[in-house]
């Protein structure tokens, strides 16, 4: 089952794509059910559960008379609350971070950009344990091993029976930039050489020396997700950026068009993904 976070970003989903196809606006919506615009548009962001009243209210206003239809998004609705889910190691997680870890879990396709350290997703426990050791040097931090149990667990999706593809495209300044000592980064370009024959992994390093179509663009981090969605609204797709203290989620169409175009440029100028292996195991052997 999809995690809470989950459930209510497709439930909210949904309600967009049927209000759209119904021709209402936010405020109209709204006025069925004795709320604000701005309440709609927080049920339609899945910042905001909405109830079943509201939700049986909505459906009639948008025209849902498919039994299964309104079985299937009542079901969304159902334990939308995160009771319990960041205890222990998982609080590491900033709480703005946490809608990506959910949306990571359910996804069927992640593709992730990196620039000056390795994406995640695809980081070994060595490296990981060396930026978070340094990390604990300055900050008041939980305990580096809750960070690195918390950082490692996300790596369980890549082995469930349904794991999603995982499309990495990084510049070659995340291999150089240490981490650690070199035994740390020989050991993590490893680790990326051994995820890359994986049949649903994906890893292409964009060399200093490729020239791309716009060189700024390089240094742009992004992940976008695709979670699969019931119904006719299809697939959910979310682009997440973060920076030092701010963490932003996309779901404009005109945005994720953007960050699809620039994904398909610079995997395009990357290296294959055997191409990739080979040179990986070149900056592996400068360590």
């Amino acid at each position: 089952m999809a995690t809470p976070t989950t459930r209510r970003k497709q439930l909210g989903y949904a309600l967009r794509y049927l209000r759209e196809q119904a021709g209402l606006g936010q405020e109209e919506a709204g006025s069925h059910v004795g709320k604000r615009q701005g309440r709609i548009a927080e049920i339609e962001s899945g910042q905001r559960v909405v109830s079943a009243d509201d939700l049986a209210t909505l459906l009639k206003v948008y025209r849902v008379t498919d039994q299964s239809r309104i079985d299937l998004l009542t079901e969304l609705r159902r334990d939308n609350s995160h009771r319990g889910r960041w205890n222990g190691h998982r609080a590491t997680y900033p709480e703005q971070f946490r809608m990506f870890v959910d949306l990571e879990e359910d996804a069927d396709l992640i593709r992730t950009v990196g620039a000056e350290v390795i994406p995640g997703i695809v980081q070994c426990e060595e490296y990981v344990r060396a930026m978070y050791e340094e990390r604990s040097r300055f900050e008041n931090a939980l305990s580096v091993e809750d960070f690195v149990r918390a950082r490692l667990e996300r790596h369980e999706i890549l082995d469930k029976a349904d794991a999603p593809e995982l499309l990495v495209v990084m510049s070659e300044s995340a291999l150089r930039r240490m981490q650690g000592g070199a035994e740390v980064m020989r050991a993590q370009i490893d680790y990326l050489i051994t995820l890359s024959r994986r049949p649903n992994t994906q890893i292409q390093v964009l060399p200093f020396r490729t020239r791309t179509y716009h060189g700024a663009f390089v240094s742009f981090r992004f992940t976008i997700l695709r979670i699969p969605t019931p119904g006719a609204a299809g697939p959910l797709e979310v682009v997440y950026l973060d920076q030092l203290v701010d963490f932003r989620y996309l779901e404009d169409k005109t945005d994720i068009t953007a960050h699809d175009r620039l994904w398909h440029r610079l995997s395009a100028a990357a290296l294959s993904p055997e191409d990739t292996r080979a040179f990986m195991g070149e900056v592996a052997r400068d360590y």
